[in-house]
């Protein structure tokens, strides 16, 4: 049986930039279907490999622009690389885009069974864990405001809740927190780490140099799209303060 959560072999990621401007979706249609536009190619990831070890606690660390969305967003199944492999053992609790899952217009008590539903849980199960959720996002007075009117952290509050309601496999964390207040992040590294020793594997994605430090045993470095290092937090994230 593989000891291994994520294996990522030979990951590139390209994309292709629109050269020209062009002023209506009417106008991109034409152009499209005649074939002419012009691109330049732009890889986010380039011949990415690396192994995640079943319960590790593990950060993907990089500058703005340097890839990281795009590799978690490939290990979460949402892109499909352009070239490479990646395979996953387990369940994916992914927290990638805040929101993702939500209906802005809906009330917090409906995005609750909606995004339940989507992450594929009977409306029995929900029902029994609505309590813990509305408890662990602390958003007690706001079940009935529609999230349009939420702050961008009361909106990662109850994702992260709804997230971690139970215990998946893997768990995908990228920024997201970061848009919380202190003691809300706090509460999450507590139930991240939680989640960790009972076996859980975490990946997440930080500019926090500190909050990564604090949660993960290892990393890999991400630049440009190439991977630099991969081996022990300390060492990989002192690599990137000092490059």
């Amino acid at each position: 049986m593989t000891k291994n959560a994520v294996e990522v072999s030979g990951v590139s990621m390209r994309f292709n930039l629109a050269r020209e401007r062009v002023d209506s979706l009417k106008e991109y249609m034409i152009r499209a279907l005649k074939k002419n536009m012009n691109y330049d190619e732009f890889y986010a990831l380039k011949d990415v490999s690396f192994k995640i070890q079943k319960g590790d606690s593990f950060a993907i660390i990089g500058s703005n622009g340097s890839g990281k969305s795009t590799l978690l967003k490939i290990i979460s199944g949402i892109f499909k690389p352009t070239t490479g492999k990646v395979e996953v053992n387990g369940s994916i609790a992914p927290l990638i885009e805040l929101g993702a899952g939500f209906d802005m217009e809906l009330t917090a008590r409906e995005n609750i069974f909606l995004n339940g539903a989507v992450l594929g849980y009977s409306k029995k199960f929900i029902l029994e864990k609505y309590d813990e959720i509305i408890s662990f996002s602390e958003l007690h007075n706001f079940v009935d405001v529609p999230l349009k009117n939420f702050s961008s952290g009361m909106v990662a509050r109850l994702g992260f809740s709804i997230a971690t309601m139970v215990q998946p496999d893997i768990l995908i964390v990228d920024e997201i927190l970061s848009v919380g207040d202190y003691s809300f992040q706090e509460k999450c590294e507590k139930r991240m780490k939680e989640m960790t020793d009972n076996g859980t594997t975490l990946i997440l994605v930080s500019h926090s140099i500190e909050q990564v430090k604090k949660v993960c045993n290892n990393a890999v470095l991400i630049r440009e799209g190439e991977l630099v290092t991969i081996g022990p937090i300390e060492d990989v994230s002192n690599l990137y303060l000092n490059g």
